[in-house]
């Protein structure tokens, strides 16, 4: 196994104490205008020559605790060389040294490159100890070595005949819950896709995505909200990735031209967690999207998602009424469907039938009739709504209202006697009402049978260990108009937060309950404009006062609330 001890300090705060770089500097490389998407904070120094390649790669190396050397020709065991794969030593920019008590020195100038590290270990079959150099000594080596060395591989040589060999050993487990550790030894694409999810499911990603380009392969895992970057494996091995993955998700490794979606199951540990595949051909290749749906860290219950003790109450007696329509609104990715699943679990109890209609089914509720829509298979949302209402329930959710139909029966279904809860994708819970009306419901319709709208959106939490208190600048309170008094913090990063400043994630939430004032004002097909006005008289605290409200308790920070939430 490589030689890697750990992270010390970050890059930033590395390249600042040895005056490699000013304070000036980085705030630049960090500044939004300047980053490109995804993009680390060396290689945004390096492209904007704000630092040297040589003091960036000694810095990384003070960050990874290994010796920096400015490695020479001399230094080179050509026997060594040549038992290795040529390709994957120049795809990862890998320079193997020389051997002694069966340990492998090997210069690299990226240490982050932990796969290309381990991959190292295993076809060297012996330990490896890396020590970092500059670049253009990685190419110069490289190009002097490779042209007059003996002997080359093919990158093919170690990921093996993925498609009719080490894949088939999923079939072959005979169990649809794969165990991550036992298949941690097999061979490399094996490996490095179980790496791949042992990673995003360590992290808490939600998703995965797998990226081909011209010359790069990239894997970035969503966090909190955000994709990071977790590695860039040989491009070589971009269609043997997407073969595994097909295989354990069920779909045909030979259809490339057309998407596919397929699901499968892993575990780590001792926690299931259900994986969703989205594969989709681009000009460079096909793109490969996992959802990491962790059993483990769903939170289920109302009580733990970060609304407020009077809304919560307010709720509480919306989803125990008998009857009308609660909707949740919001973009994608907002965590629409944990709050149902949530109310869901709170109205849960033997004497009530709860049904659903989801497209697709992200977690299996005990207790509750599941419904996967499938508008291919001649059962959209509509026909499975008409179908569940003849089924005797009491409660009915729809994952997602998305036309005049389905929005049709739903409030139909509400006024004749069923709770109905359902996503929507608007703006606020104000925006909601006009939604339905502009889909063709009548107006008099959404007045009778609307209870309530719940609007949301997901704020990072600033990581309790690194966050800095901060005083809110001019520029902040005349976006606001005002700032309700409390203690005010910003990111910092650490290792606990891994550099990002935050750790984990509290909804912000808007709820709009529908009065009989509210309701009249509906029938009469109002205006937006006339909707907000009653809506903030009767007393709507909007997504931005509850964002401002836990800005000041220290929970996250003002610019992260301008980041998600428009004011």
């Amino acid at each position: 196994m490589p030689a890697l001890l750990g992270m010390t300090g970050k890059l930033g705060d590395i390249l600042l104490s040895q005056g490699w770089v000013s304070r000036g500097d980085l705030r630049a490389a960090a500044a939004a205008d300047t980053k490109l998407p995804g993009e680390r904070l060396g290689d945004t120094l390096l492209r904007l020559n704000l630092v040297s390649d040589e003091h960036l790669r000694e810095a990384l190396a003070i960050q990874y605790r290994l010796p920096f050397l400015r490695v020479t020709r001399r230094l080179v065991d050509r026997e060594v060389l040549a038992r290795l794969p040529r390709d994957f030593l120049l795809e990862n920019r890998i320079v193997p040294m020389y051997e002694v008590d069966g340990v492998l020195t090997a210069a690299v100038d990226d240490p982050t490159n932990l796969w290309a590290s381990e991959e190292l270990a295993r076809v060297a079959r012996c330990d490896v100890q890396l020590v970092v150099t500059s670049t253009a000594c990685i190419h110069a080596l490289l190009g002097d070595l490779m042209d007059d060395g003996p002997g080359s591989f093919e990158v093919d040589d170690f990921v093996g005949d993925v498609e009719e060999g080490d894949v088939q050993m999923i079939e072959e487990k005979g169990d649809d819950a794969l165990n991550l550790q036992e298949l941690a030894d097999m061979s490399p694409v094996v490996r490095l896709v179980n790496f791949i999810l042992f990673r995003a499911i360590g992290d808490r990603a939600s998703d995965v995505h797998i990226e081909p380009d011209d010359h790069v392969l990239r894997v970035r895992c969503r966090i909190d909200g955000e994709l990071r970057e977790l590695m860039r494996p040989p491009t070589g091995m971009h269609a043997a990735i997407v073969s595994r993955l097909k295989v354990m998700a069920d779909l045909d490794i030979s259809e490339r031209r057309k998407p596919q979606d397929g699901r499968f199951r892993v575990r780590r540990d001792t926690r299931t967690v259900d994986v969703r595949l989205s594969t989709l051909p681009t000009v460079q290749g096909e793109k490969v999207v996992l959802r990491i749906m962790d059993r483990g860290v769903l939170r289920i219950t109302l009580g733990n998602l970060g609304i407020g003790h009077q809304r919560l109450e307010q709720i509480h007696e919306l989803i125990h009424r008998p009857d009308g329509i609660i909707l949740v609104a919001g973009p994608t990715g907002s965590g629409k469907t944990t709050t149902l699943y949530a109310a869901l679990e709170e109205i849960n109890e033997p004497g009530k039938n709860i049904c659903t209609v989801e497209n697709p089914v992200e977690y299996n509720l005990r207790g509750v009739n599941q419904v996967q829509a499938n508008t291919k298979g001649g059962l959209g949302f509509p026909d499975a709504l008409r179908s569940l209402l003849r089924q005797d329930p009491d409660v009915l959710m729809i994952g997602e209202i998305r036309d005049a139909e389905t929005a049709t029966i739903a409030v139909q279904a509400s006024l004749t006697g069923h709770l109905v809860l359902a996503t929507l994708h608007t703006n606020d819970a104000v925006s909601a009402v006009t939604r339905l009306i502009n889909m063709g419901v009548e107006p008099y319709l959404i007045g009778a049978a609307l209870r309530g709208v719940l609007s949301q959106r997901l704020l990072r939490c600033l990581c309790p260990t690194c966050r800095e208190p901060a005083t809110p600048s001019a520029a902040m309170v005349r976006r606001f108009g005002s700032l309700p008094d409390g203690q005010y913090f910003k990111p910092r990063g650490c290792d606990a937060c891994k550099g990002s400043g935050y750790a984990g994630r509290i909804g912000v939430y808007e709820l709009l309950v529908v009065t009989d004032e509210f309701a009249d004002l509906v029938s009469r097909n109002p205006t937006l404009g006339e909707l907000r006005k009653l809506a903030v008289q009767q007393g709507l605290m909007t997504l931005v006062s509850d964002g401002l409200r836990k800005a000041s308790e220290g929970i996250t920070s003002l610019d992260e609330l301008v980041r998600v939430v428009s004011s």
